[in-house]
């Protein structure tokens, strides 16, 4: 079942209203510091700076409905025992304390009653991690865990742990449940499961869902109270990304939890960067042999339309002899704009050059040669470079009967191309 606790709480989404941020620091040297950082790494927040208690309780009253997160002093002049930070979370206000003052004591009472995390004033990084935390924050919105747990009382406290760093939270009594929960959710990013569960324990749990997804689409942390040497090893040599002995300080969950986590954000960049043209930003070739192969081999599967159109820029030669590779780069990312914009509905690859691909699903010959047709009839005699002013026109090939392989599918279009070509350019010619 998912868990709703923040639905009655105070709204703090983002979406569709400006990001502001707290900062109250009555050190100056301090705020000096953590007003450079805001503004290089939350370029597009609003962040308002007070001094003093009864400054932040002022600037929070002005723009409450717009203050995502704050990052607050734990000793303030005329707040000294920490009561920014009890007002703020009274009015359920994700917050991180800053403080130069160490304390267990203070530490463990401020987790408790919720505050984001507890940094100490020890270093350069203390401030970047804090400023970075509220980057995390809002990233977190959109981040759906799991939580697989029969104790009910574990599974509330790991759900207020999470949903106090803004995860969409759903929760699953036992793993056959949990199991069914992410086989319908594909999006669902990570899984926290136990060891001991009815039905199925977390090791069976992580080995069946381990057949479906690769460490890089679901992140499983195991977790456990079970007094045994080898536990956490036989978790993650069954596929789990990681481990926790319970009971856990509350830190180490959070670091271990954001930690696989941009490991996959970053994954997942560097997986997109492989996937995209340096220059216009479309997808290039590995990306066609990767996701179209799989979009063709579905098609052919469930005997669904799929066509192919290849797309050439008529005499871009000349415009590279003539105005020099710079002018030709320039016309290449202005088509790729407008390629983007007229059918970004479907991928679009720059196959190299001047020539272009586009996988069109659930289209049929005709339906897919109006669709292209159409962009080259509004294209034709259109500016596409200012200085020095250059038009352009293009030829395509549309080709849609399924073919034995994607390549063959694309060899067929690239045919149609130069018929295209032949013809005169500046047309579209399908498959008859």
């Amino acid at each position: 079942m998912a868990s709703n606790a923040r639905s009655e709480q105070r709204d703090i989404s983002l979406e569709g209203r400006q990001k502001h941020l707290l900062i109250v620091e009555d050190s100056r040297l301090v705020g000096k510091i953590l007003k450079h950082l805001a503004s290089s790494m939350l370029p597009d927040y609003t962040v308002h700076y007070a001094t003093t208690y009864k400054e932040g309780c002022e600037l929070f009253e002005q723009h409450q409905h717009n203050i995502f997160a704050a990052i607050i002093d734990l000793n303030l002049p005329d707040a000294p025992n920490g009561e920014m930070a009890g007002y703020l979370l009274s009015n359920e206000l994700p917050i991180i304390v800053l403080t130069g003052n160490y304390s267990d004591e203070s530490r463990e009472r401020l987790l408790l009653l919720g505050v984001v995390d507890y940094v100490t004033k020890e270093s350069q990084y203390s401030y970047e991690h804090a400023i970075g935390l509220v980057r995390r924050l809002e990233k977190n919105q959109s981040i759906k865990i799991v939580v697989a747990e029969d104790s009910q009382a574990q599974q509330m406290f790991i759900t207020s742990l999470l949903e106090q760093h803004l995860y969409q939270v759903i929760t699953a009594n036992n793993g056959a449940e949990a199991l069914a929960i992410i086989e319908q959710d594909p999006s669902i990013n990570l899984l926290i499961t136990d060891y001991n569960m009815p039905q199925m324990d977390g090791f069976e749990l992580t080995k069946a869902l381990r057949r479906k997804f690769n460490k890089s689409e679901l992140i499983i942390i195991g977790l456990s109270g079970v007094e045994q040497k080898t536990l956490s090893a036989r978790f993650i040599k069954n596929g789990a990304n990681d481990f926790l002995c319970k009971p856990f300080i509350q830190e180490e969950f959070h670091c271990r939890v954001t930690h696989n986590i941009e490991a996959q954000e970053q994954l997942n960049r560097i997986r997109e960067w492989a996937y995209h043209d340096a220059l216009t930003n479309l997808y290039n070739r590995r990306y066609l042999f990767d996701k179209g192969l799989e979009l063709h081999k579905n098609a052919r599967k469930n005997g669904e339309a799929l066509s192919i159109a290849v797309i050439d820029i008529d005499h871009f030669k000349q415009i590279n002899d003539t105005y020099g590779h710079d002018v030709g780069d320039k016309v290449l990312i202005a088509i790729s704009s407008l390629l983007t914009s007229s059918l970004g509905d479907y991928p679009i690859i720059r196959m190299g050059g001047e020539e272009f691909c586009i996988v069109m699903p659930n289209k049929c010959n005709q339906d897919a040669y109006d669709i292209i047709d159409q962009f080259r009839d509004n294209l034709a005699g259109k500016t596409i470079v200012a200085d020095p002013r250059i038009t352009i026109t293009i030829s395509a090939g549309v080709a849609s009967a399924l073919q034995q392989s994607l390549d063959d599918q694309i060899n067929a279009a690239d045919k149609l191309l130069y018929q295209a070509k032949e013809d005169g350019r500046n047309r579209t010619v399908k498959e008859t």
